[in-house]
């Protein structure tokens, strides 16, 4: 037993020796496996570390992708929610198209059953009672002469329209016109029994007297230059009568020195030179208000504008002289004519008018049209 544990223990003495020659020898080999586990373990780190990197950007690409598609999610959302709002509201307003539509259609269809019922109406008057449209013209005849004999008191006209109603009536050959025609016959003769004023002669003659006013000459102020004392004053040849002669010659000298005038309208100013031409105007003015009075039919006006002519020409003018008058003859004579006429307030024939029209056109007009009844019947 002892000899078997020696040599075993010689023996593994003598194995390291053995050993360590050999791992000597053999130490190369070991530093490549090193090398080589290092190369490993660098390429499992390389390898986890791309992996882990493949793995984080993979990810974040699925994030991106998870917001992309939320977002466009969102905007599909919003964009189907205003689809549905424009699609409501053009619905509406279809709707509301399609009511104005009717509501015009409707509207057309009443106006063209109106437009063809007033067809129906006219082409009855016309084709059936032509006589309604003489009724209609004696009627706008009468009115005319109305017109033209309260405005322009045109007596002359009147009677020619009155006249023109009356040939109106004659072609209807109504018997039941015939007392509108009596009324025009009275107004016919109303009429010509009027005193007319010939407005276009008084107008000739204001402008005649206008173109007068420089013939007129003004008065002569030395006229009544006769002095106070109107005594003789010749000198007597008797010796015995010096001191009459002596009184005569200082008389003569003094009114020859002072002279005293007399003048029957001492408040009358007299009239400088320069003011003559202002005077005729001032009455060529007043002739000219006159003559624009006379179509107006101011007989007021008129007749003031005359009496002021009058006086101003036999204030200032020579009065026996015969220019002036004549002058104031025709202003006298014209003072005395009237530009007003006493013509009717009223025409008989106008109110009996009015009722035909009434009666025959308005209220065949204002009548619903009866349909025409089918042929055959």
């Amino acid at each position: 037993m002892t000899e078997q544990k020696t040599s075993s223990a010689m023996v593994e003495e003598t194995t390291p020796a053995v050993d360590n020659t050999t791992s000597a020898a053999a130490k190369p080999p070991r530093n490549r496996k090193n090398s080589g586990a290092v190369l490993g373990a660098v390429a499992i780190v390389i390898a986890l570390a791309l992996g882990a990197g493949l793995y984080l950007y993979g990810k974040h690409q699925a994030d991106l992708q998870a917001q992309t598609n939320q977002n466009l999610s969102e905007q599909l959302a919003s964009l189907q929610q205003q689809t549905r709002s424009d699609k409501q509201q053009l619905t509406q307003q279809l709707a509301s198209a399609n009511s104005a539509l009717q509501q015009a259609r409707g509207q057309q269809e009443e106006t063209a059953k109106t437009l063809e019922t007033l067809r129906e109406k006219v082409a009855t008057i016309s084709g059936n009672d032509a006589r309604t449209w003489l009724l209609a013209q004696a009627d706008y005849l009468v009115k005319l002469a109305g017109r033209k004999l309260w405005s322009d008191q045109d007596v002359t006209t009147t009677a020619s329209l009155l006249k023109s109603a009356d040939a109106s009536l004659a072609d209807m050959d109504d018997p039941s016109v015939m007392n509108v025609r009596r009324a025009l016959t009275l107004d016919i003769s109303n009429l010509s029994a009027v005193n007319q004023v010939d407005y276009d002669g008084i107008i000739l003659k204001l402008n005649q007297l206008s173109n007068g006013v420089d013939n007129l000459r003004l008065t002569d102020n030395d006229a009544d230059d006769a002095p106070m004392d109107s005594d003789s004053g010749d000198l007597s040849s008797s010796l015995h009568e010096w001191r009459q002669n002596l009184v005569k010659s200082w008389h003569n000298f003094m009114d020859d020195f002072i002279t005293v005038r007399r003048r029957d309208n001492t408040a009358q100013p007299l009239l400088a030179p320069n003011q003559d031409v202002y005077l005729r105007e001032n009455i060529r003015s007043r002739l000219l208000i006159a003559a624009q009075a006379v179509p107006r039919h101011q007989d007021e006006i008129y007749k003031q504008s005359i009496d002021t002519v009058s006086a101003w020409v036999r204030a200032w003018y020579d009065t026996d002289d015969a220019a002036t008058k004549a002058f104031l003859t025709q202003l006298d004579d014209l003072n005395q004519q009237s530009i007003s006429m006493d013509v009717p307030e009223s025409l008989e024939s106008q109110p009996l008018l009015d009722k035909l029209m009434q009666t025959r056109v308005r209220n065949l007009l204002a009548q619903p049209s009866v349909p025409a009844s089918p042929q055959g019947e």
